[in-house]
């Protein structure tokens, strides 16, 4: 049972439909004890049941948070990836939502190097050591800062593997859910009627498809962790 009251409101969910799910024939049977009916050849999440997963969920990420935990955001989709950003900004979290990179966490020695790579081209470029470059040697270093910029901007200030990964899209982010369940690191999932419960550590049962749905889970997440820094705060 949830400790804490997060203002998860069933009518609030329906607007935001995050319990339309897929098409029946395109479900994962075993999604059956998350679905609560069939309507219009499509089927439904039951909201009581997300309910009460997302206030649980609520209630780790806030107990996460006030340790100082480190959190990251996957969403690469176009309808995730907006969303994702909001969210890691506001929760001040590490996100990826543009591309993940294979690797990117269970080759994590690769991963530190282009980083550092990434600090050091943004150094040179707001020192404007990289204006006074040959042009040709700029615009290469300007082309891989670019690079960088897109796929590791989000996690940039990352300088050890995640403590929690929260994934918006099972299918879409497998790799990235792959590689935390290699790497033994929590994971927190949406998971739609055509995903498989069973891989993810913590499961919501939502839809994953709709910017509503999405937006309206991860402003539950990120008011929970921003009020568990907040007591981290409060009790150092």
């Amino acid at each position: 049972m949830t400790r804490r009251y997060w203002n998860i409101n069933l009518e609030e969910m329906m607007e935001a439909g995050v319990h339309f799910g897929h098409n029946i024939r395109k479900w994962n049977p075993k999604m059956a004890p998350y679905i609560s009916a069939k309507r219009k050849g499509r089927h439904i999440t039951n909201l009581i049941k997300t309910a009460r997963f997302l206030s649980e969920t609520c209630d780790l990420v806030f107990d996460a948070a006030s340790m100082k935990k480190q959190f990251l955001i996957v969403g690469t989709t176009k309808k995730a990836a907006d969303s994702v950003l909001r969210a890691a900004i506001r929760a001040r979290c590490h996100y990826v939502n543009k591309k993940w990179l294979s690797g990117m966490l269970t080759n994590w020695s690769t991963t530190e190097t282009r980083l550092q790579k990434f600090r050091d081209l943004r150094t040179k470029q707001k020192t404007g050591r990289l204006d006074r470059l040959p042009k040709r040697d700029a615009a290469i270093l300007k082309r891989q800062l670019s690079h960088l910029q897109r796929y590791l901007g989000g996690i940039k200030y990352m300088t050890d593997l995640p403590d929690i990964v929260i994934v918006v899209d099972q299918h879409e982010e497998y790799t990235a859910l792959r590689e935390c369940i290699t790497l033994g690191i929590p994971t927190i999932c949406l998971i739609d009627t055509n995903c498989d419960p069973n891989l993810a550590d913590i499961s919501i049962p939502a839809n994953d498809d709709s910017i509503s749905s999405l937006r309206f889970i991860l402003n539950k997440l990120v008011f929970a962790i921003r009020e568990g820094r907040s007591e981290s705060l409060r009790n150092p």
